[in-house]
């Protein structure tokens, strides 16, 4: 994610692991041989590892199977990687990214080997949270000055006597580690590994009412179970995070972008301007995440329950 930079500014799971993440993949193992053939009737996915990112490529997956006749091939990999596998097309879609412009910059302006497929119809954005409950008994805590006040009520074992701040896989982009450092303030960064020991962390937190300071995004379905507040950092503005070494501003809100190979863009067909045209809103894709996630539906009986239940939404897809 500049995961989510989650990314640049952050935010992946796997065969449909509830993770979050970014890591490196070998996609010379894992592409789908029928990417970006010519005339072919299979369509290949970028799936990353956070629930939301497995949500949309459900749904696609599903209508793009039931209702135009595709095969689908999913393939997981991390932010960073997809952009290289969509490039070559061992890929031909990535349905949310949260901005790397970078690699806008080299593939899709210098190179012209991707396209933007336009907006997701959600709004990204990464923060620091903390859960409600201690907000409420500390209201304080919510701006970054306060923090060092609570980081010995914020301290774990694996904090190393200093304040706890979560973040959850170490391949993410994120900027927390500069900002602890240049905000002087009295915390490590402890990974929990992937998306999924996050949210066992956080839920573990929350049943047993005690405090924590997390990296956290929406959107998100946790936040219906685990209400939580995020805390104000210094305020963004545009070029504050230009230097990852040098940032000291808040996560900005991004609207999440997808994003097709050129060549699938052109010859893709209906699939082409099926992709193009998913555009659904942050509500519609927590609604899936929450089946998947919290319901333990698989991603196909998420995704026909979505759309059984909102045909007056995917229908404008279909072309």
């Amino acid at each position: 994610m500049r995961l989510r930079t989650r990314m640049s500014t952050t935010a992946a799971v796997g065969a449909l692991l509830l993770l979050t993440g970014c890591g490196a993949a070998d996609m010379t193992k894992q592409a789908s041989p029928f990417a970006n053939a010519q005339g072919a009737r299979t369509v290949t996915l970028s799936v990353q590892s956070w629930v939301g990112a497995q949500a949309n490529v459900a749904v696609a997956q599903y209508l793009l199977e039931h209702k135009l006749g595709y095969r689908v091939d999913t393939v997981q990999v991390d932010e960073v990687p997809a952009w290289d596998a969509l490039s070559q097309g061992r890929v031909d879609a990535l349905l949310e990214d949260w901005g790397h412009p970078e690699q806008e910059q080299r593939y899709v302006r210098d190179k012209k080997t991707i396209v933007n497929g336009g907006e997701l119809g959600v709004t990204g954005h990464i923060g620091w949270y903390v859960p409600t409950y201690f907000a409420k008994q500390h209201p304080d805590v919510t701006d970054w000055k306060n923090l060092d006040k609570y980081a010995s009520q914020l301290r774990t074992a694996e904090s190393g006597g200093k304040g706890q701040l979560m973040d959850g896989s170490p391949s993410y982009v994120t900027n927390d580690k500069a900002l602890v450092n240049n905000l002087d303030l009295n915390y490590q960064v402890v990974f929990a590994g992937s998306e999924a020991a996050q949210i066992t962390q956080i839920k573990q937190f929350a049943k047993e009412k005690k405090p924590f300071l997390t990296y956290w995004y929406a959107p998100q379905w946790l936040f219906k179970k685990v209400p939580m507040t995020e805390v104000k950092l210094p305020a963004y503005k545009e070029g504050c995070d230009a230097d990852p070494a040098k940032v000291a501003c808040a996560y900005p809100h991004t609207p999440l972008q997808k994003y097709l190979n050129a060549d699938f863009a052109e010859s893709g067909g209906k699939a082409a301007r099926f992709l193009k045209d998913f555009n659904w809103t942050t509500e519609d894709q927590n609604e899936v995440s929450l089946l998947i996630a919290d319901q333990k539906l698989s991603p196909e009986e998420a995704a026909k329950k979505w759309v059984d239940g909102h045909e007056s939404t995917w229908r404008t897809w279909l072309s």
